[in-house]
């Protein structure tokens, strides 16, 4: 799921300058709930920098390459052989 959603808030991100701190607000949320706190401190300083008028672009590169970090370490252990058994 948070593969999925993570993709279409950055897409929001980018195309949406009105909602850019509701939309990083949910991602900011999204990314703790899989542990993925780096996401989140990066979706929260969009986030804060949107809240204070401020051009949240410089930061916003900072999340989107920690997404796409998140999203390559999630796909990663998607695919690992189950060590369970």
């Amino acid at each position: 799921m948070f593969l999925a959603q993570s993709g279409r808030l950055i897409s929001a991100l980018a195309d949406a300058s009105a909602k850019v701190a509701t939309i990083s607000h949910t991602l900011k949320g999204s990314a703790k709930a899989v542990g993925a706190f780096d996401v989140a401190y990066r979706a929260a300083a969009v986030e804060e920098a949107a809240l204070r008028g401020s051009d949240p672009t410089p930061s916003l590169g900072e999340l989107k390459a920690a997404v796409a970090r998140a999203s390559d370490a999630i796909e990663a252990l998607l695919k690992a052989p189950d060590r369970a058994a």
